[in-house]
C-alpha cells in the first residue's frame, strides 16, 4: 500500500517540455539520438552480439571515440564475458531469486500500457518520422513489445495469469479486490480494520519543485550569459 500508484506516481497532468540542456544548445551536436540500442536484446543470447556491434559501430564512427574502440574481432568476446560469464558489474538480474515473471500487472494497467504504445508507434510511424533509421527502430522496438504486452493482457482477462495482492495492480483492481474482501469479512461477520497509509505524495511534489527551481535557474544562467555575450 505504501507504493499505491496513485500516491507515489499521482494522476496530475504533466507539462510536456524539453531538457534545458536541449532547449540552450549545451549538447554539441543536439539532442537527436544517433542510435536506438535495446538493453533487452543486448541481454538475448542471439541478439546481442549485434546489439552491441551496433554501439560499438557508432562509438567507432565519431571522431571523437572511434580511437578508443578495440578492433571488432574483440567485440563478440567483451559481450560473452560481460553477458554470458556475468563478468560485468551486478545489475538486478543477478539479484539472488530474482524473476520477472514473478511480478504481474492489472488488466487497467496493461491496458494504459498497450494504449501508450499504440501512441507512439502511431507518431513514429507516421510520414513525418519514415525516413530516420532511429525513428523506424523505435517502431520496430515499440511493436515487438506491444505484442507481449498483449499477450501478457490476454492472460489476464482469461484468468490463465493469476494476480496477486502484491502485484502491480490499478486504482480500480485494488478498489474491486477492497469490495470483495469487505463482503466477505461481512459474510464471516469479521470487523476488517482499516490500515493508516502513508502518503508519499508531498515528497515528490518538494522533489519537483526543487527540480523546476533548478532549471530555471539555469535557464536564468544562460540568458544572462547571452545577455553578456551580446554586450561584448
Amino acid at each position: 500500500d505504501e507504493l499505491r500508484y496513485d500516491l507515489v506516481v499521482g494522476d496530475a497532468e504533466v507539462t510536456p517540455s524539453y531538457d534545458p540542456h536541449c532547449e540552450n544548445g549545451d549538447v554539441t551536436d543536439g539532442c537527436e539520438p544517433v542510435a536506438v540500442i535495446s538493453a533487452e536484446k543486448l541481454r538475448d543470447y542471439t541478439e546481442g552480439p549485434a546489439e552491441t556491434a551496433a554501439i560499438a559501430n557508432v562509438l567507432k564512427n565519431d571522431d571523437r571515440t572511434g580511437q578508443f574502440v578495440i578492433a571488432q574481432e574483440a567485440w563478440d568476446c567483451i559481450w560473452e564475458e560481460l553477458i554470458v560469464n556475468g563478468k560485468g558489474l551486478k545489475t538486478v538480474y543477478d539479484r539472488p531469486g530474482f524473476n520477472e515473471d514473478d511480478y504481474n500487472f492489472s488488466e487497467e494497467m496493461l491496458s494504459e500500457m498497450v494504449t501508450e504504445l499504440d501512441r507512439l508507434i502511431d507518431k513514429y510511424g507516421g510520414s513525418e518520422w519514415s525516413g530516420k533509421a532511429t525513428a523506424n527502430r523505435v517502431v520496430e522496438l515499440l511493436v515487438e513489445h506491444r505484442a507481449l504486452i498483449q499477450v501478457e493482457l490476454n492472460e489476464v482477462v482469461s484468468g490463465v495469469r493469476k494476480l496477486r495482492d502484491n502485484d502491480f495492480l490499478g486504482a480500480k483492481e485494488r478498489q474491486r479486490r477492497k469490495e470483495l474482501k469487505a463482503e466477505e469479512n461481512e459474510r464471516n461477520g469479521v470487523v476488517d480494520a482499516v490500515p493508516e497509509q502513508k502518503d508519499h505524495s508531498g515528497f515528490f511534489q518538494a522533489m519537483e519543485r526543487v527540480l523546476e527551481k533548478m532549471r530555471r535557474g539555469k535557464l536564468r544562467q544562460q540568458s544572462e550569459k547571452n545577455v553578456a555575450t551580446e554586450s561584448i
